[in-house]
């Protein structure tokens, strides 16, 4: 398996870190469960840590020098990648692998030329398209490349099998970059019901610190533009004037990123932005966090939102449901499948923040509409087991061995 720009051993919430790192390791480690060896390859970023390192049962994450030992923008990988596949290749020159599994166009590239030496299958899920992005970027900085571009439409002509995570990005596929339809599989993203259950609010609140009279709105991602918690900060100041009772008994929690980090654009502009609004004492900025405490938020927390512009899946939200927590979500990619509007929580116009204070004042102010929508989206993450999602991609796996053509999925969006 291939993770070029991110680790899936990661703390996420940071700068390249999420939803790919989930994915990765938790889908690494059902493999694993089932007898799969799994090696994943990712690139080293830290001195300390070179080679490899276990990954669950049965699965390793190795991790190939290649550019600087040190976080690095992964939009200036592209031209360390031959670096990296030299050192695959030697890392696995006494290996015989079966499949390749590539993450992102990155490692799409990698895959490309592994396969040249290894003559195997290639399956590739690229978590995000660049065409998608430049859709909703708002300045030249937050555009993707043209090299990604043109590499994310010659992988899809090259591979031998696309996964999708929608029915959306499929089709998104194949209209902005030709790919041909036959071979590509809608398989969803996958949620860890293990981790991912319901917790007692007062026993997540006791162990978050969290006063039993003050109610959370939850914010678990990035610290990007493209996640648009402006929007959320904006519809936060829209709800307490609205409805002043709540300044009292409010908190916004945002996951992600490093408030201590002064030369970041975005934090820098959302901590401005709150300080405008005039609610800096109901924001706060806690920073990444483990994947462990995450079911203590989600369950401590009223309602979890995901204002973002884009996601080709959502899986803050899926995590949010598991949890059965309410989620509000832009109407945009993979969320509009993931949440159900006015069954598991709502969908909002994306960068509208009228519309997101309308529906954060309605879950707010009304606990049984809350439980009843909780309840709701605990039914509708067990769709989305490992177990279930790991058996769609074995069923790809197996057919690429044998030669044989592809077979529209049993579950998931199929079911």
């Amino acid at each position: 398996m291939l993770s070029v720009h991110t680790c899936p051993l990661a703390t996420l919430g940071g700068k390249e870190t999420g939803g790919m790192n989930v994915y990765v390791r938790d889908l690494s480690r059902e493999l694993g469960r089932r007898g799969f060896l799994v090696d994943v390859f990712t690139r080293a970023q830290d001195p300390e840590i070179v080679g490899p390192r276990p990954l669950g049962e049965n699965g390793r994450v190795i991790h190939i020098p290649a550019g600087p030992l040190a976080p690095y923008d992964k939009k200036l990988l592209y031209n360390h990648l031959p670096e990296f596949v030299e050192g695959v290749k030697r890392f696995a020159q006494e290996i015989s692998y079966d499949l390749i599994h590539s993450h992102y166009w990155l490692s799409g590239l990698v895959a490309w030329e592994l396969r040249k030496k290894w003559n195997l299958p290639v399956i590739q899920m690229f978590h995000t398209l660049g065409h998608m992005k430049n859709l909703v970027a708002r300045s030249d900085e937050e555009r993707e490349t043209e090299t990604r571009l043109q590499a994310e439409r010659e992988i899809m002509g090259f591979v031998d099998r696309l996964v999708a995570c929608t029915p959306l990005e499929k089709r998104q596929m194949v209209k902005l970059y030709g790919a041909d339809p036959k071979k590509i599989a809608v398989i969803p993203c996958g949620v860890d019901l293990s981790l991912f259950r319901p917790v007692d609010i007062s026993q997540a609140q006791e162990r978050l610190g969290w006063p039993p009279d003050r109610q959370m709105v939850l914010f678990v991602g990035r610290i990007q533009p493209l996640k648009g918690i402006d929007i959320l900060l904006k519809a936060i100041a829209l709800a307490t004037d609205d409805l002043p009772d709540l300044c009292g008994h409010l908190g916004l929690t945002i996951i992600g990123g490093d408030p201590e980090a002064t030369m970041d654009r975005e934090m820098l502009r959302l901590t401005r932005l709150k300080k405008k609004l005039g609610i800096s004492d109901l924001v706060t900025f806690l920073g990444a966090r483990d994947q462990d405490t995450l079911p203590y938020y989600y369950s401590a927390a009223q309602v979890c939102v995901v204002p973002s512009y884009y996601e080709s899946f959502g899986m803050v939200a899926l995590e949010a449901m598991a949890c059965g927590t309410p989620v509000i979500a832009s109407r945009v990619g993979g969320l509009t499948f993931t949440v159900k509007d006015g069954r598991t929580g709502y969908l909002v116009p994306d960068g509208d923040p009228a519309a997101l204070s309308e529906k954060l004042k309605l879950l707010l102010t009304d606990e049984k509409l809350r439980r009843r929508m909780g309840e709701e989206g605990i039914k509708m993450a067990q769709k989305y087991s490992w177990s279930l999602v790991a058996e769609e991609i074995i069923s790809q796996y197996r057919q690429l061995m044998t030669g044989t053509s592809l077979e529209t999925p049993a579950s998931g969006y199929n079911k």
